[in-house]
């Protein structure tokens, strides 16, 4: 997953007026408030993405803006091309993720390259997508983001919202996802920011130790807390 650089002006909202005056007090539908949604590797995070768009929310996916920042024809995959190769292009002119994933995955300083290229073109894209979304008079989206923490990104969420998954959990289903052994399962784990750390950050966490009904419940359980938290209700969203 790719993270997104700070918004220049580290606001939580996406202000579409062009008053002065907004204190950051002011919720009613002048900016758009941006809610965080992460989650460690393989927690569900997506899942409860597609639950909350299933409701009607707009969620913004920095995965999915990942894979446009490196569509064939980009800026994006020609930079990577230059910098790793044509190992790591497809027959077709698509990206091999894996071939790149193994590279960067063992090499720090490709790991620090290949940011340098997709990161400003996800945070690019994410301003443009969330901008339309306050344009278009939404008072609040999602911003799903796998590395929000690791990247210092409450700065410009309004509130940030926590899936966490039991360790077990998590590794049976990169193991089955990705076809690793369980050491390079918990390599990919290990990666990443503690569990224990990102639920001190999170304003808010959602429980996934169970089925997806209640993954479900516990969803829409925290969406209304949120919505409350911001002073908007249910009738204003999505």
């Amino acid at each position: 997953g790719e993270g997104v650089g700070q918004s220049p002006s580290g606001q939580t909202g996406f202000d579409d007026d062009d008053d002065d005056d907004d204190d950051g007090s002011d919720h009613h539908g002048v900016a758009m408030m941006v809610v965080g949604l992460t989650g460690g590797i393989a927690s569900g995070k997506s899942t409860v993405g597609r639950l909350l768009a299933a409701k009607g929310v707009p969620v913004v996916d920095a995965d999915q803006l990942a894979r446009d920042a490196v569509a064939p024809g980009s800026a994006g995959l020609a930079a990577i091309r230059a910098r790793f190769g044509e190992d790591v292009i497809d027959d077709d002119g698509s990206l091999k993720r894996k071939a790149l994933g193994a590279i960067v995955f063992a090499d720090d300083d490709a790991r620090r390259d290949l940011n340098a290229i997709t990161h400003p073109e996800v945070a690019r894209l994410a301003m443009e997508r969330l901008s339309a979304l306050s344009e278009a008079g939404h008072a609040v989206a999602v911003y799903e983001v796998p590395l929000l923490f690791e990247n210092n990104l409450e700065g410009m969420m309004a509130k940030t919202v926590l899936v966490a998954a039991p360790e077990a959990t998590q590794l049976a289903r990169i193991q089955a996802r990705d076809q690793l052994d369980v050491d390079a399962a918990k390599a990919r784990i290990a990666s990443q920011m503690s569990l224990a750390e990102k639920r001190q950050r999170a304003d808010f966490v959602i429980e996934n130790d169970d089925d997806l009904d209640t993954l479900a419940a516990r969803s829409a359980t925290t969406w209304a807390a949120v919505l409350a938290s911001l002073d908007l209700r249910p009738s204003q969203v999505p």
